[in-house]
């Protein structure tokens, strides 16, 4: 890391003391790498030596940062989290705190604060779109002073008919990641698919019936960023597109941009932002990010020192992604009905060595970080929706899907039952668009158990305090099984899912595995084994760390939900979404439906019978340090909310 530049630099609303940690500053700006092409540490990252600004040996980047700091620096906590932001946004502090993502009114309870952490927000993705969205600055790849080109390809099932789509990852009605544009419209290679499902067969559609064109100001015009397709994109089905691109940005060196500003921060007597321990967090995206970012070795710095001591990768489940590939496309994830067979969840999946026993590859996710002895501290995250969206099973089975594999002293694998990808509304409801269910959204908040994690990890990385052990479903005790033994139960109305993701042995080409993916799309070979977590008699998974609203229920609570019919593909199952499926009100009520499992009024008698196994359950957590002793009330007081909730 060369620089850093400030672009702008405030007190946190007006100078508001922050408990014993005192005011904050909100800083601003831009910071400056420089990356020798020669040192070993960076030789992973794919096209450095090719970069076009490759001057003296070297290659400058720069990224996009925010920083939130005591004005005071000895009465900070010495600690700092480091986040990923996802395709662009910083949402740690709202997340955790519940205030503004910048902090421009509101703190929430201002928790992170209060504690004296210094929270920081760097730009890694070099397509990130959309205004205040933090970027990464990379060069552009030549070979020989000549442009490079190659395929690259997209993917969308709509929730409406469009005339039209763009070529960047559409993801929640925004775009996720520009894409690079079309560079040569008319070559042969061009072609557009569909399909009715993610491994259904693929219909090319001829090239007369759609263009590379956009809609403007009610006239059709050529464009290199979107398709338009005669009669229009219908939902419920699966479009993909291949086309050629040229110039490849040298994506990959987000990696050295963590890695550098983390060993900035720990070493440099000068840093802006000094913390004696730096804590990486990404959530989704950024968690797979994270988990790409420790596979690829980039946790030891230029000159071998560990840059992240602790790692928290939330709800990537076994995934990694295209963030160091020639054309990388780092907004693609892996979704039941798009960014189907993208570079995400690729083996190895657990952080010890495995083996693939039909392809015979050998490898673990830590291998690197072990090698150079920079293994950090790790929490490993995943909701329900994982099991269902994401394989999470994979990190903490053989790749066969028949053992427990063996976890690593310094990794703590934790699922937490029963949300989904994101904390959805409270009261429960049904998602938008594409998000789209059948039944309204898991409710279920994260919050709290962000707050006890980060806890945790900086009594085990500061103090040597052991956080609590794994929890997650197994197969020696049967919390874990293949999909066609999961027992959930037959309620009225709802309609359960016939399939989970499946991880994919894919196939890119002769050298994807050195960074180039030539054959689009991937060959797609054999599959590995599906296994989800299993449930009670309610249908709510009998493992993991359970939230009171579990073990205390008055619903059921899913890892997945199927799309409403409204968007098509009514058989097929929403991205990050969970299902929220009340419990009738009494037994007379769930005899008339047919509904098995029991009624509120048959469990809890009174409401204050209800509050107070509500109550226990939350104490049990606090005594556990799953979740903190300060957020007790709060969670005493949802309780009586779910209460009013279910029985109005």
């Amino acid at each position: 890391m060369i620089r850093v530049n400030v672009a702008s630099r405030s007190d946190v609303l007006g100078g508001k003391v922050f408990g014993d940690a005192g005011s904050y500053e909100r800083i601003a700006g831009r910071v400056y790498f420089s990356l020798p092409v020669n040192n070993p540490h960076n030789a992973r990252i794919v096209d450095l030596k090719n970069a076009v600004n490759a001057k003296n040996g070297e290659v400058e980047f720069s990224a996009d940062f925010t920083a939130v700091r005591p004005k005071d620096l000895a009465k900070g906590n010495g600690s700092m989290l480091l986040e990923v932001p996802n395709r662009g946004r910083s949402r740690i502090l709202a997340l955790v705190d519940g205030g503004d993502w910048d902090l421009a009114h509101d703190a929430g309870d201002a928790w992170l604060l209060r504690s004296g952490f210094t929270i920081v927000s760097l730009g890694w993705q070099w397509d990130a779109d959309g205004p205040g969205a933090l970027r990464f600055f990379a060069p552009l790849a030549k070979e020989d002073g000549k442009t490079i080109t190659g395929l690259l390809r997209g993917d969308l099932m709509p929730f409406r008919p469009m005339a039209e789509i763009p070529l960047g990852h559409l993801i929640q009605g925004n775009i996720g990641g520009t894409e690079y544009p079309v560079a040569a419209p008319d070559d042969p290679r061009n072609t557009l698919t569909v399909r009715e499902s993610r491994n259904g067969e693929r219909t090319v559609i001829p090239r007369g019936e759609w263009q590379f064109a956009h809609t403007v100001n009610g006239s059709l015009t050529p464009s290199d960023r979107f398709i338009q397709l005669n009669g229009g994109f219908q939902p419920g089905k699966i479009y993909e597109y291949v086309y050629v691109v040229a110039d490849p940005v040298v994506a990959g060196g987000g990696f050295a941009a963590i890695r550098d500003f983390a060993s900035y921060a720990k070493h440099n007597p000068d840093a802006l932002t000094p913390a004696k321990r730096v804590y990486g967090e990404g959530i989704s995206q950024n968690g797979r990010f994270l988990r790409d970012f420790l596979y690829q070795g980039f946790n030891a710095d230029e000159d071998g020192r560990m840059a992240l001591d602790g790692v928290l990768a939330h709800v990537a489940g076994a995934g990694r992604g295209s963030f160091n590939y020639r054309f990388a496309q780092p907004s693609r994830d892996g979704q039941p009905t798009s960014s189907v067979f993208f570079p995400t969840d690729i083996f190895p999946f657990t952080d010890q060595p495995e083996t693939d026993t039909i392809t015979g590859e050998t490898g673990g996710l830590l291998d690197r970080a072990i090698a150079g002895n920079t293994i950090p501290k790790i929490f490993f995250s995943n909701t329900s929706y994982e099991y269902w969206g994401r394989v999470a099973a994979l990190i903490h089975v053989t790749a066969d899907g028949k053992r427990d594999a063996r976890i690593s002293d310094n990794v703590r694998i934790y699922h937490f039952t029963g949300l989904q990808h994101f904390s959805g509304p409270f009261p429960p409801e049904k998602g938008k668009d594409d998000l789209l269910g059948q039944e309204p959204q898991s409710p279920l908040p994260i919050r709290y158990f962000w707050r006890a994690m980060i806890t945790n990890m900086d009594a085990w990385v500061g103090r040597n305090i052991l956080p609590p052990a794994s929890s997650y479903p197994r197969l020696d005790n049967g919390t874990l099984v293949p999909l066609d033994q999961w027992a959930f139960p037959s309620i009225p109305s709802v309609n359960k899912p016939h399939d989970a993701n499946e991880a994919t042995r894919l196939d890119f080409g002769p050298n994807w595995g050195q960074g180039f993916l030539t054959v689009q799309p991937p060959k797609a070979g054999a599959t590995f084994p599906v296994l989800v977590p299993q449930v009670n008699a309610d249908g709510d998974e009998r493992d993991g760390v359970r939230l009171p609203e579990i073990t205390v229920p008055l619903a059921t609570y899913t890892g997945w939900n199927l799309r409403d019919p409204a968007i098509g593909a009514s058989d097929q199952r929403v991205a990050f979404e969970g299902s929220y499926i009340p419990f009738a009100q009494t037994a007379e009520d769930r005899k008339r439906s047919g509904d098995p499992r029991g009624s509120i009024a048959e469990r809890y008698p009174t409401r204050e019978e209800y509050l107070a196994r509500y109550q226990a359950a939350v104490d049990v957590l606090v005594s556990e340090h799953w979740i903190l002793k300060e957020d007790r009330d709060a969670m005493l007081d949802r309780g009586k909310l779910e209460w009013v909730e279910a029985t109005k």
